[in-house]
């Protein structure tokens, strides 16, 4: 699995909803898209298959079962169960950057208070609506799972998390990111920046690229623990109104405008 933030090409951030979008797939060839079809069939099938169970684990003999196929017939769609699982990765990273681009769009673009809540609320209810597929990136590593070699997992992240890690960077550019909460930074931490800063050309200093991850920190630690059961016991609108307050509070300690 990739790890969010740590994955974000932030250089790139406010372009990378645009590169959300696949092809069209009426401009391919009949057969491309009888395989394209086939597998799309493999990847829904191992998530109901997920769903289903509760669990991110699947096995080419049960989806063969459940689209009455021999598992050997799968091979010749995924070479096995980790090329697989990196599709499912990838796709999952795509549909939720998709859902927090979209309650991004419906703000104004200048109202960077408002885009942060957008994007955190989207990120907790697509977690809330997606649970296998939120697991299967951003909970505990699959056992035996090998990340591909080329990247394309840590790809898809970066263009997730960047619809998040983008806000700092426009609010910077905007004149309206003032200082973080937290000034002091770690020289191991000011390393990663500065690494990040190297490899992408990051426009936020270190203290920032702290904070920035604070603040993930602060909104993923919630979503995970409503995800996982552990606020059942305060009713709908508590839960609204502590996550807002959460939400407050990430933005104040990062220096992001703060919500109403």
């Amino acid at each position: 699995m990739s790890s969010g933030f740590t994955s974000v090409t932030m250089h790139n951030a406010i372009r990378n909803t645009e590169e959300l979008h696949e092809p069209d797939p009426a401009d391919r060839p009949r057969r491309e898209r009888a395989r394209a079809a086939t597998i799309d069939e493999i990847k829904q099938t191992a998530l109901a298959l997920m769903r289903e169970r509760g669990t991110v684990e699947v096995r080419f003999t049960d989806i063969a079962r459940v689209m009455d196929m021999t598992p050997p017939a799968l091979y010749r769609y995924f070479a096995d169960r980790d090329e697989l699982i990196s599709a499912l990765i990838h796709d999952a990273y795509q549909a939720l950057g998709e859902a927090v681009a979209k309650a991004r769009a419906e703000v104004p673009p200048d109202d960077i208070a408002a885009a942060f809540v957008a994007a955190g609320q989207a990120y907790r209810w697509w977690a809330h609506e997606e649970p296998q597929q939120f697991a299967l990136i951003l909970g505990m590593p699959l056992p035996d799972y090998a990340a591909p070699a080329d990247g394309s997992t840590s790809e898809a992240a970066g263009r997730a998390m960047a619809q998040l890690s983008s806000l700092f960077v426009e609010a910077l550019r905007a004149g309206r990111l003032g200082p973080p909460r937290i000034p002091d930074v770690h020289p191991a931490v000011e390393a990663c920046a500065r690494v990040k800063h190297e490899r992408h050309e990051v426009d936020v200093g270190p203290a920032h690229f702290q904070a920035m991850l604070h603040a993930w920190a602060a909104l993923h630690g919630f979503t995970s623990l409503e995800a996982n059961g552990h606020f059942e016991w305060m009713d709908a609108e508590a839960r609204d109104a502590l996550f807002l307050g959460q939400l407050r509070l990430a933005a104040e300690a990062a220096g992001l405008p703060v919500p109403d």
